[in-house]
C-alpha cells in the first residue's frame, strides 16, 4: 500500500512541476527588458505537454508496460520542467544575463510557431542534403571497410591512405572542396560523405578483422566461395561494429552539415542559424539549435531501433 502511494506521488510530480513553472511565470514581475510577444507561448507549451503527459498517465492505468515506463521517466520529466522554469526566471525576471544573447522562452517558442513553415522548409532542405551525403559516405565506407578488412593485399596499399586521410577534420577540406567541385551543393555532399566514410570504413574493417578464422575455415571446408564468405560470414559477424560506425558517422555528418550550410547555402537549418546570428536575432539561433537537437535525436533513436531489430541477440547491449 505504501509503495503504491509512493508511485502515485512520483507519477504526479511532472504535473506539480508544471504548476511550479506556471507560478514562477505569473508570480514574479518581468525585468522589463525582454521583447513582449503576442501570446504566452511558453505557457501554451507547458499546458500541451502537461495534457499529453496526463493522457498517457491515464492510459498507463490500463497498460502495465506503459505504466512502468512513465514511472521510470517521471522524475526526469520533473527535473527538466523545473530546470526550464528556473531558466525562464533567470532570463525574464532578473537581469543576470544579457537580454540580447538570452531571449525569453516566449520569444523562442513563439518564433518556432510563427515561422514553422519556413523552419520546416529549411529542415527538409537539410535532410535532403544529409541523406544524399550520408548515403554516398555509407556505401563507399562500407565497401572500403570490406576491402580493408577481408583482403590483405588491398589493405596493404589502402590502409596507410585511410590512416592519413581519415583523421583529418572534415571542415579542413571545405576550401579544397569548394574549389574542386563545380557547385556548392556537390562540395557539401562530398564533405558530409567524407565525414561518414571514415568511421564506417574503420568500424567495418575492424569488425571483419575481428571475425574468428574458424568461421572462414568451416565455410571454406563446406565449399563456400569468396562472395559467400564475405556476405554470409564476415559481414553478419561484423554487424555490431558496422552499426557503431554508422552511429559515429551520423553524429559527424550533423556536425559537418552545420558547417557546410554556412558556406554559400541559401537554405538549410545551418544556414538559418547563421543568418539569425548575423542579424542578431538569437531567438532564431536557439530555435534552430532546438530543431537540430530534436532531429539528431530522432534519427539516432530510429537507428538504434533498427539495430535492435537486426541484431536481436544484442538488444539492450548499447542503449540510447
Amino acid at each position: 500500500m505504501k509503495r503504491k502511494a509512493v508511485n502515485w506521488i512520483i507519477l504526479i510530480l511532472p504535473l506539480i512541476a508544471v504548476g511550479f513553472a506556471l507560478f514562477t511565470y505569473y508570480g514574479f514581475a518581468d525585468n522589463g527588458k525582454q521583447k513582449e510577444t503576442d501570446h504566452p507561448y511558453f505557457v501554451y507549451l507547458l499546458l500541451i505537454l502537461a495534457g499529453i503527459y496526463l493522457l498517457f498517465g491515464i492510459l498507463s492505468l490500463f497498460f502495465s508496460k506503459l505504466h512502468g515506463k512513465i514511472l521510470q521517466k517521471a522524475p526526469l520529466y520533473t527535473g527538466v520542467v523545473v530546470f526550464v522554469a528556473l531558466l525562464n526566471v533567470v532570463i525574464t525576471k532578473t537581469t543576470l544575463l544579457p537580454t540580447l544573447y538570452f531571449p525569453s522562452l516566449d520569444r523562442i517558442f513563439g518564433l518556432m510557431f510563427e515561422q514553422r513553415i519556413f523552419l520546416l522548409e529549411n529542415v527538409w532542405s537539410s535532410l535532403k542534403l544529409l541523406f544524399v551525403g550520408f548515403l554516398w559516405g555509407g556505401i563507399v565506407g562500407f565497401f572500403t571497410g570490406i576491402a580493408l578488412g577481408y583482403n590483405k593485399k588491398v589493405g596493404y596499399w589502402l590502409n596507410p591512405v585511410t590512416k592519413v586521410v581519415g583523421p583529418i577534420p572534415t571542415t579542413a577540406w571545405i576550401p579544397l572542396a569548394l574549389s574542386v567541385f563545380p557547385t556548392t551543393y556537390n562540395a557539401n555532399v562530398f564533405l558530409i560523405a567524407f565525414a561518414v566514410w571514415f568511421p564506417v570504413t574503420l568500424m567495418t574493417s575492424s569488425g571483419i578483422q575481428g571475425t574468428s578464422n574458424v568461421y572462414f575455415e568451416v565455410s571454406s571446408t563446406l565449399g563456400a566461395k569468396t562472395l559467400f564468405r564475405v556476405f554470409r560470414v564476415a559481414i553478419p559477424s561484423a554487424m555490431p561494429s558496422i552499426f557503431l560506425g554508422v552511429f559515429y558517422g551520423t553524429v559527424s555528418s550533423f556536425a559537418t552539415l552545420m558547417a557546410v550550410e554556412m558556406n554559400g547555402n541559401s537554405s538549410g537549418i545551418g544556414w538559418y542559424i547563421n543568418w539569425q546570428k548575423q542579424v542578431m536575432m538569437y531567438d532564431g539561433v536557439y530555435a534552430g539549435l532546438i530543431l537540430i537537437a530534436i532531429l539528431c535525436s530522432v534519427i539516432l533513436t530510429l537507428l538504434f531501433k533498427l539495430r535492435d531489430k537486426i541484431l536481436v541477440w544484442q538488444k539492450g547491449v548499447i542503449k540510447w
